[in-house]
């Protein structure tokens, strides 16, 4: 049961909402949609003896064309908007943006109609997902998106799955479900909480790795990272030790100095691990954030004029992360390198075990490589550009919808690289019939055992690759 009340959605109810199809069990706050109500009444009333944004307005450039707080209004603006293209959205994208914007309105400063509330809610729980297309933001509010999703509730739009009777659009509503960048917020949740399951589960995939090579275990000691105690790198160090029983420093492993993919492993991953720390944050704000221009507030029995729309947090975090998790993913390409030569593992060439000239893994290098470019080019910045729009009323643009979806490109692409690291790591332990009986990370070492294929012939290894992909969420466990 999901506690929905404007103030305590967490980011992992918006996966759990995601990946449930069909009824969600929801728990709406009484009290919340009293609040709700109260706003929208406020708003009804302020309209009435006060300039008002969106409601005796025109948006946008036509900000000083002064209208009638109509429905007829309020239908125009969203016909207008509903204008998204490409693409549809995911279902568990739609889920999971009905579930943000249902508990952002509950925050109770939207002024938005207790009966569209109502029937937002309905949709949540019966798992009805409108037809909504991917195009149409620039983080500066999911206008056409939410546009779509609004006219479903009325009736005006089609449903992919399920519907919910349509309900009327009182004055006021139109922006006021708008103005939100729920569908954006959705992307990035959805990849921040998968980037997080990811460089979790790396720490696994790196330590199978360090025991195939035999490590130093020298670089992962409590007195190195003492002495520069950044957060996320002395977290990487102890979860390291953690898995490879380093209870205290043993004795060193083959090599004074292992190459940067096991040595450095603590300095680059901590900056992705705070990153993504930061970036989760950052949106458990967001999805309890109230974001509607203008705010009514019952509290100051007054409107305010904002810029909440605008997303700089969110893409500017987006963007650390991606960055971040790309140099970790250079560390586990170069690990795969290390095991595929003779000198780190005392084993042929490639983890070959057929007749010589035998390829063994050597087709992983390329497949992990291929993946690391298309990472390489999702964490390119989104934030350096901008866009002037409505004739220039609204003259800078965050792009978090761009970067969440190269996030979601992201998680997709460090996967297939983290893959080709584990498929190759399992092959060598297997070959040299490594103890870790002992080690913590024999659990790692059972789980990815269990789905990969035991044989030494060449072979295809397409089937293996998704295999280790998908064995990566337990590991993350571990």
């Amino acid at each position: 049961m999901i506690r929905v009340d404007g103030r305590t959605l967490r980011c992992a109810d918006v996966v759990t909402a995601a990946r449930t199809e069909g009824p969600l069990g929801i728990d709406v706050s009484i009290a919340a949609l009293r609040n709700a109500e109260h706003a929208w009444k406020l708003a009804e009333e302020l309209s009435t003896r006060r300039v008002v944004y969106g409601r005796t307005t025109g948006v946008g450039a036509n900000k000083d064309d002064t209208v009638e707080s109509s429905v007829e209004h309020g239908l125009r603006l969203l016909r207008s908007h509903a204008g998204g293209s490409g693409d549809e959205l995911p279902p568990g994208q739609v889920r999971a943006m009905l579930l943000i914007r249902l508990n952002q309105l509950l925050a109770g400063r939207s002024g938005i109609s207790p009966e569209l509330i109502g029937a937002l809610a309905e949709a949540v729980h019966t798992g009805a997902l409108p037809l909504v297309h991917r195009l149409g933001a620039i983080g500066t509010g999911d206008l056409a998106p939410l546009a779509e999703a609004a006219l479903a509730l009325t009736g005006e739009r089609p449903w992919v799955t399920g519907h919910v009777p349509p309900v009327p659009v009182r004055a006021g509503d139109a922006l006021a479900f708008m103005s939100s960048n729920a569908a954006t917020l959705a992307e990035a949740t959805l990849a921040a909480m998968r980037l997080n399951t990811l460089t979790r589960a790396s720490h696994a995939v790196a330590a199978l790795t360090y025991v195939a090579l035999d490590g130093n275990p020298e670089a992962y000691a409590t007195p190195v990272h003492e002495a520069r105690p950044h957060a996320g790198q002395v977290a990487c160090a102890a979860e390291m030790r953690r898995l490879l029983g380093m209870h205290q420093t043993p004795k060193p492993g083959r090599r004074i100095q292992d190459p940067f993919g096991l040595r450095a492993f603590p300095q680059v991953q901590g900056p992705a691990l705070d990153a993504i720390h930061y970036l989760r944050d950052v949106l458990a704000v967001e999805i309890n954030a109230s974001t509607e221009n203008p705010m009514i507030s019952t509290v100051h029995n007054d409107a305010y004029h904002h810029a909440h729309f605008h997303t700089a947090y969110v893409s500017t975090a987006l963007d650390q992360a991606r960055a971040t998790v790309h140099q970790v993913a250079e560390l586990s390409v170069a690990r795969l390198g290390d095991l595929v030569e003779p000198e780190f593992t005392g084993l042929r060439p490639f983890l070959a075990a057929g007749p010589p000239g035998s390829s063994g893994v050597m087709i992983l290098e390329y497949v992990a490589h291929d993946a690391l470019t298309e990472l390489r080019q999702a964490a390119l910045p989104a934030t350096l550009g901008t866009a002037v729009v409505s004739r220039g009323i609204e003259d800078h643009a965050s792009f978090s919808t761009q970067a969440a979806r190269a996030a979601t490109a992201a998680c997709a692409a460090y996967q297939q690289v983290l893959a080709c690291e584990l498929v190759a790591a399992v092959r060598a332990l297997r070959m040299r019939e490594a103890d870790l009986v002992e080690l913590p990370v024999r659990d790692a070492f059972d789980a990815a055992a269990a789905v990969l294929s035991g044989s030494l012939d060449d072979r295809p290894l397409t089937e293996d690759i998704a295999a280790a992909g998908g064995v990566l969420e337990e590991l993350a466990r571990i």
